[in-house]
C-alpha cells in the first residue's frame, strides 16, 4: 500500500555514476525533494475506485471512474497537468514546482517531489516511467511499481543543453532522447544502459513529441516528417508535403506498427487547425494521410489508441471516430459532445479525451460534464455535472 505524506520518515539516496558520451552524463539514483508539497486533506480513508483526475483552475477533482462522482478535490495553484505515473495508484501533477507524485487512490498529493522549472514530458513505456525537466535537459527514469514502497530508485540522463525536450527509455536500458537548445531543436541521439553513444540523427528540425509503437520502435515528431529509432538506428520517414508536413503530438500502441500524429501544412499559422491526420508505418516506413470526416479538425488532447491499436481522435464535430489504421477507413463514429473550435491558447479549455483499456473519457468543458464511453458498444455507458470547468485529463493506468 502506498505511504502517506505523515509516514514517509526518509528516502534513501544512492548516486552512481555512470559513464558519459560526448555532452551526456548518466547516473542511478534514489531522489527525491525533502521538501514537502502542498498536500491536500482529504477525509480519513478516503479511496478512489479506477481514478479519473481533471484539472481545472484552482485545482484537481478525482473522479470515480466507474460512477464518475467526484470523490475529492485537490486545490492548486496556478496552470496544472497530469499525467498516468505507470501504475494503477498514482498521478504525476506538473505545476511551476516540478513533478509531484499523487496517490490518486487516496486523493492526496505526497511528499515525492522532482523539483525543476519547466517540468514537461511524461513518457511511459516497458515498465519505466520518464520525466523531462525542459529547463535542465535532463530526464529521470524510474519503475512507477515502486511508488507504493516511496521513492523509486531513479537513473538520470542529462542532454548537453536545456530545451523543450523528450526522452524514452527502452527494455533494454536504451534511452532515445531528443536534442537541441532553447533556440533550435534538430534531432536526437541514442545512448545504452551505460551512457555509451550508439546512434545519432539531425535530421528532425523542430522535434517534439514520441510514440512507441509494437517492436519497440520510437517515433519523434519533426517539421518534415517522423524520425524513427529502430533496430539500434535512426531512420527518417519523411512527410508527404516535401516543404512542410508538420508533426509532433503522436501516440503508439503496442498492439500496432502504425503510429497515429497530428499533421500541420502552414509553418506560418498562429494556430493551425488541422482537417488530416498521419498514420506513420514504422514497418515499412512510410508516411499515409487520412482525411477527418466531413471537415472536422482537432486539438492535441484528441488523440488516442483503442485496445486493438485502433486509432481513436476526438473532433470538433462532437464525434469520437474510430479509424483503422491499415486501411485508414473511418469505422465508427460516437456522438459524445457538442460541436467546438480549439482555442488560440493552448492551455485553455477544450474538449479532451482520455483512454484506458476500452474505455474513453471525454470532457466537455462548454457544458460542464464528463462522459464515460465504451468503445466495443460504441456508446455513452455514463454521463456526470461537474461545478468545475474541465480542462486537461488523464487517469491512473491498470496494471497488466
Amino acid at each position: 500500500m502506498m505511504l502517506s505524506n505523515r509516514e514517509w520518515v526518509r528516502h534513501s539516496r544512492v548516486v552512481l555514476t555512470l559513464a558519459a558520451a560526448a555532452a551526456l552524463t548518466m547516473t542511478a539514483c534514489s531522489s527525491a525533494d525533502d521538501e514537502s508539497a502542498s498536500s491536500s486533506t482529504p477525509p480519513d480513508g478516503t479511496e478512489v475506485a479506477e481514478p479519473i483526475a481533471v484539472t481545472y483552475d484552482g485545482g484537481i477533482a478525482l473522479l470515480d471512474g466507474t460512477s464518475l462522482d467526484v470523490v475529492s478535490k485537490v486545490p492548486m495553484d496556478g496552470f496544472t497537468r497530469v499525467n498516468p505515473a505507470g501504475d494503477d495508484d498514482h498521478l504525476i501533477v506538473s505545476d511551476e514546482k516540478g513533478f509531484t507524485v499523487m496517490d490518486a487512490s487516496h486523493a492526496e498529493l505526497t511528499d515525492l517531489v522532482y523539483p525543476g522549472e519547466k517540468p514537461g514530458h511524461v513518457v511511459l513505456h516497458g515498465g519505466k516511467t520518464v520525466l523531462f525537466t525542459d529547463s535542465t535537459g535532463s530526464a529521470l527514469s524510474f519503475d512507477p511499481h515502486e511508488l507504493s514502497d516511496g521513492a523509486p530508485t531513479t537513473r538520470e540522463y542529462t542532454s548537453a543543453s536545456p530545451h523543450h525536450g523528450v526522452a524514452v527509455e527502452l527494455t533494454d536500458g536504451t534511452i532515445v532522447a531528443s536534442v537541441g537548445d532553447e533556440e533550435n531543436r534538430r534531432g536526437a541521439r541514442a545512448v545504452d544502459a551505460q551512457g555509451r553513444q550508439i546512434a545519432h540523427s539531425d535530421q528532425c528540425p523542430g522535434v517534439h513529441g514520441e510514440a512507441v509503437a509494437s517492436g519497440e520502435v520510437v517515433g519523434l515528431g519533426c517539421k518534415d516528417g517522423v524520425l524513427l529509432f529502430k533496430n539500434g538506428a535512426f531512420v527518417k520517414v519523411p512527410s508527404v508535403d516535401p516543404e512542410y508536413g508538420a508533426t509532433s503530438t503522436q501516440v503508439g500502441s503496442d498492439a500496432s506498427p502504425v503510429l497515429v500524429g497530428d499533421y500541420k501544412t502552414d509553418p506560418d499559422a498562429e494556430r493551425e487547425f488541422p482537417t488530416q491526420f498521419a498514420l506513420i508505418d514504422t514497418a515499412a516506413q512510410k508516411q499515409r494521410l487520412v482525411q477527418m470526416p466531413g471537415g472536422a479538425s482537432y486539438s492535441f488532447r484528441s488523440l488516442g489508441r483503442g485496445p486493438g491499436g485502433e486509432a481513436l481522435i476526438l473532433g470538433t464535430d462532437g464525434h469520437l471516430h474510430v479509424f483503422d489504421v491499415v486501411s485508414g477507413a473511418n469505422v465508427k463514429s460516437i456522438p459524445v459532445v457538442g460541436k467546438w473550435q480549439e482555442p488560440m491558447d493552448w492551455q485553455e479549455p477544450r474538449p479532451s479525451l482520455f483512454v484506458r483499456d476500452d474505455t474513453a473519457y471525454v470532457t466537455d468543458p462548454a457544458t460542464k460534464t464528463i462522459k464515460r464511453v465504451s468503445l466495443s458498444t460504441g456508446t455513452v455507458s455514463a454521463e456526470a455535472s461537474l461545478d468545475v470547468t474541465p480542462n486537461e485529463i488523464s487517469g491512473t493506468l491498470h496494471k497488466h
